[in-house]
């Protein structure tokens, strides 16, 4: 079951400025990490910060808060890394350019969740196939059921990262701009650009003579894309 208790803001997630725009609603934060495909993983190694994008699965009935996995390489130092020490997790949407009538009040529509943790290293083979199966299918759902699982060799040379959504916040801004009201008169334009993720339709590789699937046609309807027919185009 999913949780929905609020969350609880801590010395390192409670905003300090702009506060009206913190969202303590667990769902809110649930819908940012669904919506999103990609997330910075930040973490320290040799003294210095590491911020790197990857690719990100969520499981909200794992564990009492719910459960992000993440992956990469046994060799990748960054990931190896990540369980002594708390990391940074942030995921963020940019939903408009917000244009003022001055320079100083111009803004973007945006949702971010920054999440903070001790990750674990997945040790349980279930549950390592079961992060990758939701990190897979978090980008294109069911696409974990229509390819060939990883084998044994594949999923020794992979770490899976798998981290509590127990410490959280949520920040978003929407609407339209916050002009002074001495500027209301000047004669400059302001409003908002919108901005979404649009995808185009899925192109089949030279070495494929298969229909594109079913699944795959959802996903970049999803994402906007034309029509998706059933076709090797």
């Amino acid at each position: 079951m999913t949780i929905t208790s609020p969350l609880q803001p801590t010395d390192r997630t409670k905003l300090r400025r702009s506060k009206e725009r913190a969202a303590t609603d667990r769902g809110v934060l649930h819908d940012v990490l669904l919506d999103g495909m990609f997330c910075h993983f930040g973490v320290v190694l040799d003294g210095a910060p590491l911020v790197l994008p990857t690719a990100y699965g969520v499981d909200l009935d794992r564990g009492p808060d719910g459960t992000l996995y993440l992956h990469g390489s046994v060799a990748a130092r960054s990931v190896m890394a990540a369980p002594d020490q708390t990391i940074c997790v942030t995921v963020t949407h940019a939903d408009g350019l917000v244009l003022a009538r001055s320079a100083f009040h111009h803004s973007v529509n945006y949702r971010s969740a920054v999440i903070f943790g001790l990750p674990r290293i997945v040790t349980d083979p279930d549950e390592k196939l079961h992060g990758l199966n939701r990190i897979v299918d978090h980008l294109v759902p069911g696409r974990s059921g229509s390819v060939r699982p990883p084998n044994r060799k594949e999923l020794a040379k992979t770490t899976v990262l798998a981290l509590a959504l127990t410490e959280a916040s949520v920040k978003t801004r929407s609407g339209a701009a916050n002009d002074d009201e001495d500027d209301l008169d000047l004669p400059h334009w302001t409003g908002v650009i919108p901005l979404r993720v649009v995808a185009d339709a899925p192109v089949t590789n030279p070495d494929c003579d298969l229909l594109v699937p079913a699944h795959i046609r959802t996903r970049a309807n999803q994402l906007g894309a034309p029509s998706v027919h059933n076709d090797r185009k």
